[in-house]
């Protein structure tokens, strides 16, 4: 996996072709779906491709657009799963509560004692709500993945000037279930 240029958000992504035309299926991270469209060019990850977006109309979970320089259904399909990025200086400030997700990835996870517990992976939104995906540092907290609700009572402080989590997450989650049964004696 390359390494992620911080100055650069995900803001969407090419879902497959739309049409015979050449058009394709957009899905947008944004907070105002529509708004992808006002951050371009939007660029590839590796920064080989750079994209004009043209919204033409609303589709089922997202937009079908024009990409600059894709004419054809194959070369629209050809881009399916292709992440769309925009420059962090185009996107609008965030209010202290909020973060970009590119924000909190590689963030260190300590609990509400201050001792470790892994590092932000990723983050998921699987409809209800966002989700950290927390690796395990190994160690006795937390050697697996679990998911932490990205909540208020869950993770009650982001601290991007420290790089870190503080997380109070629900009873259970940290707790391990590979341990082998004790037998009964």
């Amino acid at each position: 996996m390359p390494e992620h240029d911080v100055n650069l958000i995900c803001v969407g992504a090419i879902a497959g072709a739309f049409g015979v035309a050449g058009e394709a299926r957009l899905k947008s991270f944004c907070a105002d779906p529509q708004a992808i469209a006002d951050y371009g060019p939007l660029s590839t990850e590796d920064g080989t491709r750079n994209f004009a977006i043209k919204l033409t109309r609303t589709v089922k979970e997202g937009f079908a657009a024009r990409l600059s320089g894709v004419t054809t259904r194959e070369e629209a399909e050809a881009l399916k799963g292709t992440r769309l990025y925009a420059p962090r200086d185009r996107l609008p400030s965030l209010p202290d509560d909020e973060f970009y997700h590119a924000d909190l990835v590689g963030l260190t996870v300590v609990d509400t004692g201050g001792i470790e517990i892994g590092k932000v992976r990723a983050i998921h939104d699987h409809g209800a709500g966002d989700m950290l995906e927390v690796t395990g540092t190994g160690g006795e907290r937390l050697g697996r993945t679990v998911l932490i609700p990205f909540t208020q009572a869950a993770v009650p402080t982001v601290d991007l000037a420290q790089g870190r989590v503080v997380v109070d997450p629900p009873e259970g989650i940290l707790d391990s279930n590979d341990d082998p049964e004790e037998p009964d004696a």
